[in-house]
């Protein structure tokens, strides 16, 4: 399995000389599986780019995972080159809600004007699979299993297995010990366990979530904990705050391999254009 980021950043992109390092575009992973098959999770601002590769090197099925419909993770979708093409088969699955929110950006029944393209006019074959609703699905020969997010109106984390090789990706997610019923800090505990890699929502200082409470997002040593308590591999911190600059994402990354000497989690930085081989 091979993981590319192609959005990092939360919220809204954050282009500028500050974010040349980490990434400005939001939110947007590519899977590349041992046969070949691609999997792309979420439609932020990163997508444009991976759809313009995706055509360049003629991969004509697609599977998008969707987490969940906040505009940040959305956003990029009618940018995306393959949804114009009609020998292209994209095969959609994820929250619920995802269909609803793919086409409420091309237009929405409050407000005529927000694109100058429809839905309908996309000339890819879009097919909503459904079968995350009802639990763990395989596609590809790739192993998929959801799980509820603590975050406003709701969303999905995945569990990705090819083979022995886990990937955990847990964006827009809110750590606490006493969440909602079934989105304690012990269920995510339990849910990445084996993982080798652990993707997981950083957004905040602790200072700053200390005011954001209940918006949906985590602080970075809130993921080192979760990543040491279910002993995975590599922590990935993820969904960078958009006043975020490189800089200070280094300082973040600095202070914590300081503060986690002697623990076997490794600590990284999620950057738009890193691969990660599992």
């Amino acid at each position: 399995m091979r993981i590319c980021f192609w959005g990092t950043r939360g919220s809204i992109p954050a282009p500028g000389a500050g974010t040349l390092k980490y990434g400005g575009n939001t939110c947007c992973l590519e899977i590349e599986l041992l046969n070949g098959k691609k999997v792309v999770v979420d439609a932020g601002t990163g997508i444009r780019e991976l759809g313009n590769s995706l055509v360049k090197n003629g991969h004509q099925q697609i599977l998008l995972l969707i987490t969940h419909i906040h505009w940040d993770h959305l956003q990029g979708f009618p940018f995306f080159l393959p949804a114009y093409l009609p020998d292209y088969d994209i095969l959609v699955d994820g929250f619920p809600t995802c269909m609803k929110g793919l086409r409420f950006i091309f237009q929405n029944k409050m407000l005529d004007g927000v694109f100058p393209v429809t839905f309908e006019e996309l000339k890819a074959r879009i097919t909503y699979l459904g079968n995350l609703e009802k639990g763990e699905a395989e596609y590809f020969g790739l192993r998929v299993s959801p799980i509820h997010l603590h975050h406003p109106q709701g969303g999905y984390g995945f569990r990705f297995q090819e083979g022995d090789s886990i990937v955990t990706f847990l964006t827009d997610n809110e750590l606490v010990e006493e969440g909602w019923k079934g989105r304690e800090l012990k269920q995510y505990v339990r849910f990445a366990r084996g993982s080798k890699v652990l993707i997981h929502d950083a957004q905040y200082t602790y200072q700053e979530y200390q005011s954001r409470k209940g918006w949906g997002h985590s602080h970075y040593l809130t993921a080192l904990k979760l990543a040491q308590e279910a002993e995975v591999e590599e922590l990935v911190l993820f969904h960078h705050d958009p006043s975020r600059t490189d800089q200070e994402l280094d300082n973040i990354l600095a202070e914590l391999q300081a503060d986690s000497k002697g623990n076997p989690v490794k600590i990284s930085v999620a950057a738009e254009g890193r691969i990660i081989q599992v």
